[in-house]
Formats: structure tokens, sequence, C-alpha cells
């Protein structure tokens, strides 16, 4: 992408609101699909907090991929990742490393200490980081018509180097980190992210500014349930939190008919989202940047 392109600025900007969300619509619709095939695994991406823990282990897994001079996978690592802001306790932390080790997402390496018990993303986590990272991508060329993801899939450079970028911009970024009111009501919950995205996928198509609430039609909690495999209790109660603050209102009571979901969300969420979207952007633009030099000085050399 030529470098005088709009990549670093807010991708709301580039196409409107409307067609933001469109985007956004689409995104979700793929990162569903995505839990569908891989329930498992997407549920560790599912709330805010393992979302934050997750992207971070699998940013230290491609930075030592890229560079063997940065330092391996294991706990000590992921602790010191976080150590300037300690928002994750260190059991939090070495919890969820084990965790995603026992469902095989990530496995030893060997070494020559014993002391040290470093791992690396499997292959199928890997396969997973690079679909989501191309899901996002798409969005972008569909904001402004690049390429980004063709590119991707032509060099596979570009994983081990955009997304460690774009993870660190957004772990440490409080206004990606600590979302609005509204959306964190949802992702502070366990696969609270799924229950979200469920509502952003039933946004009618086309829809045409997003001042006022929008009906999304029935929408029975034992349906998001049962997609998501969550009790119907949970989802119930997450609805309920979200009804009390005027985020989300059914047309009948009891929770029937049609459901509306309010434009505080839906803007609170555009904006929050567009943070992503400009993080992996510009993450984008530095990676192309830094293999062109690479490939420049080895011919040079």
């Amino acid at each position: 992408m030529p470098l005088g392109q709009k990549d670093d600025l807010n991708p709301m900007t580039w196409s409107g609101e409307s067609t933001f969300f469109a985007v956004l619509r689409d995104a979700a619709e793929q990162l569903l699909a995505m839990h569908d095939i891989a329930p498992r695994v997407v549920r560790y991406v599912a709330s805010m907090q393992k979302w934050l823990i997750t992207q971070a282990i699998v940013a230290l897994h491609f930075e030592r991929k890229h560079d063997e001079m940065r330092p391996s996978l294991t706990a000590g690592s992921l602790i010191d990742f976080f150590a300037e802001q300690q928002p994750f306790s260190k059991n939090t932390l070495t919890a969820h490393l084990a965790e995603m080790g026992a469902y095989g997402l990530l496995v030893p390496q060997e070494s020559r200490d014993r002391r040290v018990k470093p791992l690396q993303l499997s292959v199928y986590g890997e396969t997973m980081i690079d679909q989501w990272l191309a899901n996002h991508l798409s969005a972008l060329d569909r904001l402004d018509g690049g390429d980004r993801a063709s590119r991707l899939c032509s060099d596979q450079r570009l994983l081990a180097r955009i997304h460690p970028l774009a993870v660190r911009a957004l772990v440490f970024d409080p206004d990606w980190a600590q979302p609005p009111a509204s959306v964190d009501l949802f992702v502070r919950t366990e696969t609270g992210s799924n229950i979200l995205h469920e509502l952003i996928c039933r946004v009618p198509t086309g829809l045409q500014g997003i001042d006022r609430p929008v009906s999304l039609g029935p929408l029975p909690a034992s349906d998001v349930s049962t997609r998501h495999t969550l009790s119907r209790g949970h989802v119930q109660r997450v609805f309920a939190r979200a009804k009390s603050e005027g985020l989300l209102v059914w047309s009948l009571p009891g929770n029937r008919g049609d459901l509306f979901v309010s434009q505080d969300l839906l803007r609170d969420y555009i904006l929050w989202q567009a943070i992503k979207f400009r993080a992996i952007s510009v993450a984008y633009r530095q990676a192309q940047a830094d293999l062109w030099r690479d490939d420049r000085g080895e011919r040079e050399v």
C-alpha cells in the first residue's frame, strides 16, 4: 500500500459511520463463524481479560519467531509483558498460560536450561490468528480499496510483524483495554464478546445513520446460549443488566417481541472498534516499511 494512503487515520473518517458499521457487522459475523468452527479456541478471546492475555501470549510468540534474540514465551516473559501496569496477578497469567497449553494451543519448546519451560503457539493456533488478522485486513481494504489481505496471504512474514505491533499498541491503550461502560457491560463477562457480536450481527443491513434504537427482531436468550454453549441464566443476567442500563429494550413484557439495541451502545461499539482497526492499520504500515528496508538491505549486501 502506498505510504501516502490514509493508513494512520481513524477508519471512521474514511467512509462515514454507516459504511464503517457495515464493515464491522460483517467482521463480527466472521468472528462468530470462527467461534462456530472452533469454540474452545475462540473462548480465549471472548472476554476483555482473556483477549488481552491471549493476544499478549501470541505477540510474545511472534516476536520470538521473528527475532530469536527476543525472550522465549514463558510465564516469566508474560509477567514481564504486563510489568509496567500489572493489570493481572501472576497467578492469573500463569493459569491462563497453563490452560492454553492444556488445550494444545501452546506446545513446549526444547530448552537446554531445565529451569525454563519455553512454549510456542501451535500450528493450529497460528492458523487461527492468521485468519483473525486476515479478516481485519480485509475489512480495512473494503474501507479504502487497499490490498492488505492479499499481501498478508502472499508474504507470511507479515503475520509475525503486524500482530505484535498492533497488540502492544492496543493492550496498553486505555481507550481499548478499558472500553466504554456500555461495551464493558458485555465484554467483562465470560464469553461476553460473543454475546455483543451476536447483537451486532443482527443489526439490519443497509442501516442509514444511528440516531435511534435499532430493532434486531426477536432474540430469545435460549438462541444465544445454545449457539455459544452458555447457560441460559448467564445470558439472561447479561441481558437484564443491559436492560437496566437502557441498552436493550424489548417491545413486549418479559423480554418478548422485538429486541431494540440503543444508539448509544452502537456508537460506543463503533468508536471502540475503530481503535482496534486503526492500530492494525498502523501496524500493517510499519511492518510493510520494515520489510521493505530489510529486503533492500539484503539486496545491497
